[in-house]
């Protein structure tokens, strides 16, 4: 199969970033990269492109850095709270999953992604937990939640 070198002009997911010089398939090139103008074919007429691109690339990774730490220092202060729907004996009907995170941070004005968030299994305990939500590569923060009885919790019957 023929690769042809191209020079991405825009980030792309599992290619590379701006500015850089890969090797993909001449068809995927030609039919899909230059027509949505993604990328550029590499030649020395584009030196002056690849070190403009690199130096838009350094900024916007900067900001979201800084967005991204800013984003953690609020989340990290925010106590987030679910009440839900017990039976006998505190027993929770169903679970908080990682969409009720992204719903509760979304009523919040927080806008996250749902792969962003780690809950290692769905919570069905009522209590303390806590979700890992990875805002960057180099930035993870700890959310802290609650999840709590909305009606008052029963004791158990016990049978004879």
């Amino acid at each position: 199969m023929a690769h042809s070198k191209v020079l991405l002009v825009k980030p792309m997911a599992n290619l590379g970033g701006e500015g850089e010089q890969v090797s993909v398939k001449a068809g995927y090139a030609r039919n899909y990269l230059f027509p949505q103008k993604i990328a550029i074919p590499v030649n020395k007429a584009n030196k002056k492109q690849i070190e403009a691109l690199l130096k838009a690339r350094q900024l916007r990774e900067a900001k979201e850095l800084e967005n991204a730490q800013a984003l953690a220092k609020t989340l990290g202060e925010m106590t987030v709270a679910f009440a839900v729907k017990t039976g006998e004996g505190g027993k929770m009907f169903g679970s908080v999953t990682v969409a009720d995170l992204v719903a509760k941070l979304s009523e919040n004005g927080i806008e996250i992604p749902k792969k962003a968030i780690h809950l290692e299994q769905p919570v069905k305990e009522l209590g303390k937990h806590t979700a890992e939500i990875k805002l960057h590569n180099d930035v993870k923060v700890a959310l802290e939640f609650e999840v709590v009885s909305e009606n008052p919790i029963e004791e158990a019957k016990e049978t004879k």
